[in-house]
């Protein structure tokens, strides 16, 4: 299975690096997985909704750019659905059985994902109804694909 998670602005927080490379090599043995980082926007702290809907579509852009047409699309988005790790797991796994073995996972900037993005996924998912720093959730979401792995495989790891 080959996985593509793509998050916009660059990740530069050296413990959120350490501890996604330490899941990327656990991944060595379920997937193959890549990261791309677009760039995100220039936004000042106080914007308009035109001006926070023009950030998000222009960031949008950018992320479509990247996504192939055969590539089964997650959303991270907080109105996703809150899937169990189980459920989870199980999703990947048929998806895998279903001969969809490209998968991107999209992770949008402080201002989240553009209309356009959110149609193109084909599923969207969220990890609560917290808000999460998009850097820490870029850790949080290997994990919780090498979690998905371990539990498909009988592992113990996530009792």
């Amino acid at each position: 299975m080959n996985i593509k998670i793509v998050t916009v602005g660059k990740l530069k927080e050296k413990y959120l690096i350490q501890g996604i490379n330490e899941y990327v090599k656990r991944l060595g043995a379920y997937c193959k997985i890549q990261f791309v980082e677009v760039p995100d926007e220039k936004a000042p702290e106080s914007m308009s909704e035109a001006e926070m809907l023009q950030v998000k579509e222009k960031e949008g852009k950018k992320i479509l750019a990247k996504i192939k047409d055969q590539e089964y699309v997650f959303a991270l988005a907080i109105e996703g659905k809150n899937p169990t790790s189980e459920a989870f797991a199980q999703q990947i796994e048929q998806l895998g059985i279903q001969g969809k073995s490209q998968l991107v996972f999209v992770i949008g900037g402080s201002l989240g994902l553009s209309q356009e993005v959110m149609q193109r996924s084909n599923t969207q998912i969220s990890f609560g109804k917290m808000t999460y720093p998009h850097q820490l959730m870029k850790l949080i979401l290997v994990e919780q694909i090498y979690r998905a792995f371990r539990i498909n495989t009988g592992a113990p790891y996530h009792k």
